[in-house]
């Protein structure tokens, strides 16, 4: 905090964070009891994250499904909105990019649907929730949000002066902060001298949407509005439900939205006081009040996954709301915001997926027994990062998320397992015959 008066008036009032985050998360949707929400599931899940590229054609679509089934798999957790873009039918967002040259009427998610739902598998729709576009390569379609809504983005606190200067309808406003965004990356390669595990990322996968825009978040909701309506889903899988870093989202609209949050509270010298600040300094509300501002971005992205619960179960109630989280619970709440232990205990989401891709087996039995502790092991599906190990180590991993009670096991990813330049040739195959033996079947249960 740098204004010592401020500071020393605000210790004297009624402000404390606590009572500002009842405020600030009075509106997140309750989730509806466990008996108002009975699904069809299998007893185990068995899945695959299976990226945008295994979607292109009808083809890789036949052989992801004969190979998931063929292996035991019984859950398919598929890309269908990876940069802001859909690949699946949409009127919200554009066709993409690598579907341009398929016909218009190719529906990857339908004909996974089709395709999977004939051969017993399930099907969620893999939703990246806030990144929606690379920095290297920005969006060519100028229908996508990048460009339609600069404002939407968020801002880094290390680019809040320089923006500041710059129209956010300006093409220099996208072309800054993502010039910034790639020298980020880049410096984290340097340092490394290798990408940094997908879990754990140091650097920045690209540019994201606030859920501090109110616009932003009316739009994703409607995205995932338009998917559960339309299309047989037994599930949304939310990822990247999170800010990149805890130095994220300083765009003005978010310092606006906290700012219009928290001045009621302030008696009229400390508002004037920042005002005052503001007026030279954009950061003046943050800097003010660190912890209000920290609980704020925290529980705006709480308040929107609990709205997109809402959305996924009014048009499906027996589809799974699932979410991809960073693998430690402190590291997820205090440098990505992403406060999913509260998620689990309040029933926003069905499952959490953490994604626990360390090559260290205590590592990751401590990880999955983290998670499994905060709500008693039913709903967490453990994710392995199966791209950077040997088979070996995969069943391992399984047997250990299965020792730990871990109510399912996901492997990142199908596309990087069957790419004979990133894994043996034979990896699913080696782990269906050891712990998938025998095709586990869909039943009626409760979680």
């Amino acid at each position: 905090m740098r204004l010592s008066g401020v500071a020393a008036l605000v210790r004297g009032l009624p402000f404390a964070a606590a009572v500002a985050l009842l405020a600030l998360t009075a509106t997140v949707p309750q989730a509806s009891s466990p008996e108002a929400s009975r699904e069809a599931a299998p007893a185990e899940t068995r899945a695959l994250w299976v990226l945008r590229t295994s979607l292109g054609s009808t083809e890789s679509i036949t052989a992801l499904v004969r190979t998931a089934r063929e292996h035991g798999f019984n859950t398919l957790l598929v890309q269908v909105r990876g940069r802001g873009d859909a690949y699946f039918t949409s009127s919200l967002e554009p066709r993409a990019a690598d579907l341009q040259r398929r016909p218009a009427a190719f529906d990857p998610l339908a004909t996974v649907l089709a395709q999977a739902h004939e051969s017993g598998l399930r099907v969620h729709a893999w939703v990246n929730l806030n990144l929606v576009s690379s920095a290297a390569d920005l969006p060519s379609a100028p229908t996508h949000i990048v460009h339609r809504h600069p404002e939407w983005l968020m801002v880094p606190r290390d680019l809040v002066q320089e923006l500041s200067r710059v129209p956010e309808e300006s093409p220099a406003y996208v072309g800054k902060l993502a010039r910034w965004t790639r020298a980020q990356t880049t410096a984290a390669t340097a340092a490394t001298g290798t990408q940094p595990a997908r879990a754990s990322q140091q650097n920045l996968e690209g540019l994201y949407t606030s859920p501090l825009v109110p616009a932003a978040a009316d739009h994703i909701n409607a995205v995932v509005r338009d998917i559960v309506t339309r299309y047989a889903v037994d599930g949304v899988h939310l990822d990247y439900a999170r800010y990149p870093t805890e130095r994220f989202d300083y765009s003005r609209s978010a310092i606006r939205a906290f700012r219009d949050a928290v001045r009621p509270q302030l008696v009229g010298a400390v508002r004037r006081e920042v005002d005052g600040q503001e007026a030279e300094d954009p950061l003046a509300y943050p800097d003010t009040f660190p912890a209000e501002w920290k609980a704020f971005r925290i529980s705006r992205l709480t308040a929107l996954i609990g709205r997109l619960r809402t959305t996924v179960k009014t048009a499906r109630p027996d589809a799974l709301v699932t979410v991809a989280t960073a693998p430690d619970i402190a590291e997820a709440r205090d440098h990505r915001l992403q406060d999913w232990a509260a998620w689990l205990q309040s029933g926003l989401v069905d499952a959490v997926c953490p994604m626990a891709y360390t090559p260290e087996p205590a590592r990751f039995a401590e990880q999955i027994a983290a998670a499994r502790d905060i709500k008693g092991g039913k709903a967490v599906w453990a994710g392995i990062g199966a791209y950077r190990l040997a088979p070996a180590q995969t069943i391992e991993n399984i047997e250990t998320a299965r020792r730990l009670g871990a109510a399912g096991v996901i492997l990142f990813s199908y596309d990087s397992l069957i790419d004979p330049r990133q894994s043996s040739p034979d990896h699913l195959a080696v782990v269906g015959r050891s712990v998938f033996a025998k095709p586990a079947a869909a039943s009626t249960g409760t979680r």
